[in-house]
């Protein structure tokens, strides 16, 4: 079963606590901004609100003349009184307006700079997790997670936070007005509040578990969708695209009925609330009339009152909407703080070995390796690769020969036993030294999107046209690449795939020697090729050898004879080791390995 990245985590790893609370304390950077704007929304409300106010000043002025508000603070003339109402209106609505603009521009930037920075976060520590964490996970899962979660939280922020806090500055401020107004009937307003906001709470624990549903399935149709574009040759050469369109619209079909649950339940919200809404308000219409026909309130006061009960009671019925927005932005707090919560097991040592120091001297000293699901790989292995020496490994397939090099480069720790460069176990030193130190050339090459250039210099930025062109020389690329259309500027497709296994596995060879390591790792450099290709490549790395430690991981022997030392593995532990000649006279498996090849044996390989 494939895990998603939550689920790789353990119970007792997951991390635990409220959603909103984590964001909170994940975004103490933004406490200062997040301020602001909550106090340009309180404001934004507070000036929004005033409209019914001024129509019951305005009551006020018409029945009551010169007893009205204005007038009792000094203004007797009628005219005056209305002159400087409107000109308090247009003061009201241009702040109003000023606000408003205000706390959506700041509410809007601190979402775009919360999703740069959690997403340029997010992508930054998972590429620090360790190899293994990577092998138990889709590529589609991460993605929705680095895309689709970051921009769902981007939303809330964008406009539901902004929402939250008006609706709590409108209950507050109306609250108040009605308490100072009429203070006998303003409790009738508030009733329906405890329910609104029960009932939210309600919807939201019952919403919490189907949005988290609709986020994992998000994942789901991101990893088909990898798979699937990543593959599409091989789906096109089984002309399998009817199958792969069905399973893709299975996993669709899945997220449109997750997706229908949710909305059914959210968008029975408003309604209810519209029912507790109106109670509210025709307690206040009745109950504030009858004070008014007795006397006991101004017309003006319940004018205010009347459009205040509405003002108050109308916003809520935006809740459910915030709230929706709110518990999908949460189920995906949820998968962006999990993420960020794994921790690597592959934590850098205390020392660093620059390149320019490192011998090139490694040894493996009573090895013991095993996955997380407790295959065991290695046992008992002890090597050594003197500075500056070749060395071979060579083994049936399923011999440990790949997790070797896994363990040379530090994507794994050993289970047992220790792995040395020039001295130091590699636990003790920085995992990018160790990388810098070793020049991998892979059976399997990975170009990235962009042009042959970008792909030589990779790993080795700001380096002179000179270099590069030495480079591709070297590994026999610059003829095949002067003839390609646009020669280094030419894009080689994703993955490559615009060039041949061999020219690919060039261009892989052109990066080593651009990085020019202390220590080379060829990992059956040579095994997809045609024998003209291979004799190319043996030729190139002929050269780039001289000088430094090289590790070859061979099937073909034909490549290794020369080896200063041959190390051949069955089942991950050393079995024989030995020059070639010796080997072959000794007559065990390098023997036996050797015989069944032999009618293939070109000897390319020399010092």
């Amino acid at each position: 079963m494939r895990l998603t990245a939550p689920e790789l985590m353990t119970k007792a790893e997951k991390p635990t606590g409220h959603p909103f609370v984590r964001l909170l304390n994940y975004a103490t950077a933004y406490k200062r901004r997040v301020a602001l704007a909550t106090v340009y929304s309180v404001l934004g409300k507070i000036f929004d609100i005033m409209p019914p106010v001024l129509i019951g000043m305005a009551v006020d002025i018409v029945v009551l003349r010169e007893a009205s508000l204005l007038g009792r603070l000094g203004v007797s003339d009628l005219s005056a009184q209305l002159l400087i109402l409107g000109g308090l209106t247009l003061l009201i609505w241009i702040l109003e307006s000023a606000f408003e603009y205000i706390q959506r521009v700041y509410w809007r930037n601190l979402a775009q700079s919360m999703q740069h920075d959690l997403r340029a976060e997010a992508y930054n520590h998972v590429q620090h997790l360790e190899m293994a964490y990577f092998e138990d996970q889709s590529t589609g899962g991460l993605m929705s997670v680095l895309n689709d979660d970051i921009n769902q939280l981007e939303r809330f922020l964008d406009i539901g936070a902004s929402d939250v806090v008006q609706i709590l500055t409108t209950v507050i401020v109306i609250g108040g007005i009605f308490v100072v107004i009429a203070p006998s009937v303003a409790w009738m307003a508030a009733v329906p509040v405890p329910i609104i906001i029960w009932g939210s709470l309600r919807f939201q624990k019952l919403l919490a578990p189907l949005y988290s549903a609709v986020r994992e399935q998000v994942s789901m149709i991101n990893h088909q969708l990898a798979n699937s574009l990543s593959g599409i040759a091989t789906i096109k050469s089984f002309t399998a695209e009817a199958y792969e369109a069905q399973r893709l619209r299975a996993e669709s079909g899945e997220y449109l009925e997750r997706n229908r649950r949710a909305i059914r339940l959210s968008s029975a919200f408003t309604p209810l609330i519209r029912m507790a809404i109106v109670s509210g308000f025709i307690a206040i219409t009745v109950a504030g009339g009858q004070l008014t026909l007795d006397g006991a309130l101004d017309i003006g006061a319940y004018s205010v009152l009347i459009f205040m009960t509405q003002r108050l009671l109308w916003p809520l019925t935006k809740l459910g909407e915030t709230f929706d927005q709110y518990q999908r932005a949460m189920a995906s707090t949820i998968r962006i703080l999990d993420l960020l919560s794994i921790k690597s097991s592959i934590v850098d040592g205390p020392y660093r070995l620059k390149k320019r120091d490192v011998r090139g001297h490694m040894w493996l000293d009573a090895v013991d390796f095993a996955y997380s699901d407790g295959r065991e790989v290695i046992s008992g292995l002890t090597f050594e690769v003197p500075a500056g020496d070749t060395v071979a490994i060579v083994g049936a397939t399923g011999a440990g020969k790949s997790t070797v090099i896994k363990l040379l480069l530090r994507y794994y720790d050993v289970t047992s036993g220790r792995v040395l460069l020039d001295g130091y176990d590699l636990r003790e030193l920085k995992q990018e030294d160790i990388r810098n130190a070793i020049g991998l050339v892979s059976q399997d090459v990975f170009l990235f999107h962009g042009s042959v250039r970008e792909n030589i210099t990779y790993g080795s930025q700001d380096v002179s046209e000179q270099l590069v062109i030495e480079a591709a020389k070297i590994a026999e690329a610059h003829e095949f690449i002067m003839e390609l259309p646009q020669g280094y500027d030419t894009i080689v497709g994703e993955r490559g795939q615009k060039l041949s296994g061999g020219q690919r596995q060039r261009l892989s060879i052109a990066r080593a020697v651009l990085k020019d390591p202390p220590i080379l790792i060829l990992d059956e450099a040579t095994s997809s090729v045609d024998n003209e290709t291979e004799a190319a490549i043996q030729r190139s790395l002929e050269r780039i050898v001289i000088g430094r430690t090289t590790i070859v991981i061979a099937h073909r022997l034909s490549t290794v004879r020369n080896a200063d030392m041959i190390y051949v593995l069955q089942h991950g532990a050393l079995l024989e080791s030995g020059h070639h000649d010796d080997l072959v006279l000794h007559d065990g498996l390098y023997a036996s390995l050797w015989r069944v090849q032999t009618g293939e044996l070109i000897d390319l390989h020399h010092h």
